[in-house]
């Protein structure tokens, strides 16, 4: 056994934050408290930061009473999926790129992309020198007029990276919605601008590295 890489002798005691592994797999470590988490429904024109200059209404602004912190971000005209959690601890595993958990959006974008542009999607564009890609991409559905729904899956949080990848290519996103985050999705019933508690089981399933499996009853 191994703490924070090295040996572990007899009589040594591990901290909360100290990374244990057992034969070179990392065991996964129990909170001190157990964490809630928040499933909020964003609408479009809310911001997520505690307070805005111009006053604009915030996230924060909708939810119980606590020292929520945002999993990664929508911007101003994006909705969907908000994670919110008590603990910095998960926070920091669900956003950070070592654990690849998935983001899942549904973008209505202008015109249809043709085949070579879905597959340079897939293959990687270069945002401000840094390769970006969707892990997936597929058509939902025609949208009004030219418009055309996808449905995309990415790896990482970078700043409009969604809307960023499809405008690269000359489709400017007109709406975006987040629908999962890790293994986390929208409930079909959570209406926009309202919240809904994790349970404790499911939330325990989000610190195990891996878990893939989408919670489909909140």
């Amino acid at each position: 056994m191994t703490v924070n890489g090295q040996v572990a002798k007899l009589g040594d005691r591990a901290g909360s934050a100290d990374a244990v592994a057992v034969d070179g797999k990392a065991v996964p470590r129990p909170l001190a408290a157990s964490p809630r988490v928040l499933l909020y429904h964003k609408p479009v024109g809310e911001l997520v930061t505690r307070s805005d200059p111009e006053g604009r209404r915030t996230v924060f602004s909708q939810l119980p009473p606590g020292r929520w912190i945002a999993v990664g971000r929508l911007d101003l005209n994006s909705s969907g999926l908000l994670l919110l959690t008590d603990s910095g601890e998960l926070a920091n595993r669900l956003m950070h790129p070592r654990y690849g958990l998935e983001r899942e959006y549904l973008a209505r974008v202008r015109g249809e992309l043709s085949a070579p542009q879905l597959a340079r999607l897939r293959q990687g564009i270069l945002l401000d020198g840094i390769p970006a890609r969707f892990e997936r991409i597929q058509g939902e559905r025609q949208g009004e007029g030219v418009n055309r729904w996808y449905r995309v899956v990415l790896q990482e949080g970078r700043n409009r990276e969604v809307r960023r990848l499809f405008e690269a290519l000359g489709h400017p996103v007109s709406r975006l919605s987040r629908v999962r985050y890790g293994p986390v999705a929208l409930p079909p019933d959570l209406t926009a601008g309202k919240w809904r508690e994790l349970p404790a089981k499911a939330v325990n399933g989000l610190f195990r590295q891996g878990d893939t499996a989408k919670i489909s009853k909140l």
